[in-house]
């Protein structure tokens, strides 16, 4: 079922806490109306009923497990058929840290089943209807440790590597459209995603430890600004420069069809 409006509707994804709690206010008193996904139904209503009073828009509650197939459809169909919708945050995600040897293989699955496929998934299913009206923004929440991997983050640092290049390339499939995928990629940032990752908050460096709402404005700054890819906690815009620069060079360096030279045996 479509609900056409003149409103402008957001979706957010982990949105009873954290990160996609301060994209929910900050989407809020931009006029947007909400439809707020997450696991906890009392943080989410009363999540929406803050929301709603405070810039006098709609929020919406959905309680749902993305790492649940059917919940997962449920947020599939309503992607689908919102006509209103023009934003998705794909915020849910979860670490789990430590020598690979020393988790279980549920928590890798864990991650990618959420960090990765519910991801797609729910991406997978918006833009067939964003591109039909030419019009829609996709926020993909990755992180630093997407291009970076601690012997503690393995699956995790994959996931958002993941997230990274999935942006990317839809970028490019996207462009000359009128739809936008913004990729923001923070560093440490005060939320509960630490509380069960197996690094607890209080072990972390302060002085490099973002609170989630510098994190979300300097996102929000970003898209704003026009911004494909966002990193909130980068001062040296050129350092991203010429890391995209160093990977082109590297990419168009394998365009060859015999080896090496230091790989042939004499």
């Amino acid at each position: 079922m479509t609900h056409p409006s003149s409103r402008k509707v957001a979706l957010v994804t982990g949105a009873s806490s954290g990160i996609g709690a301060v994209y929910a206010d900050r989407l809020a008193a931009r006029g947007y109306d909400l439809i707020l996904v997450a696991r906890r139904a009392d943080r989410l209503e009363a999540l929406c009923a803050q929301v709603s009073k405070a810039h006098g828009i709609q929020a919406e509650p959905v309680t749902a497990d993305l790492t649940q197939d059917e919940d997962l459809a449920r947020i599939e169909t309503i992607l689908s058929t919102r006509a209103d919708l023009r934003v998705l945050v794909n915020n849910a995600g979860i670490a789990r840290l430590g020598p690979v040897a020393q988790r279980s293989a549920g928590d890798a699955l864990s991650q990618i089943t959420l960090n990765v496929t519910a991801l797609t998934r729910l991406t997978q299913a918006v833009v067939p209807a964003f591109i039909a009206r030419n019009d829609g923004v996709i926020i993909n929440i990755a992180s630093v440790l997407g291009i970076h991997a601690l012997p503690i983050s393995a699956v995790y640092s994959g996931t958002k590597a993941f997230v990274m290049q999935y942006s990317r390339g839809l970028q490019e499939e996207l462009a000359g459209t009128g739809v936008k995928v913004q990729l923001v990629l923070p560093a440490s940032t005060a939320t509960e995603i630490w509380d069960l990752s197996g690094v607890p908050l209080a072990a972390l460096n302060k002085d490099a430890l973002m609170t989630t709402e510098h994190m979300v404005d300097a996102a929000l700054a970003g898209w704003d600004q026009g911004e494909a890819v966002t990193w909130p906690s980068v001062a040296d815009a050129t350092l991203w420069e010429k890391y995209e620069a160093a990977r082109s060079a590297l990419f168009a360096a394998t365009q060859v069809g015999t080896p090496a030279p230091r790989y042939w045996v004499g």
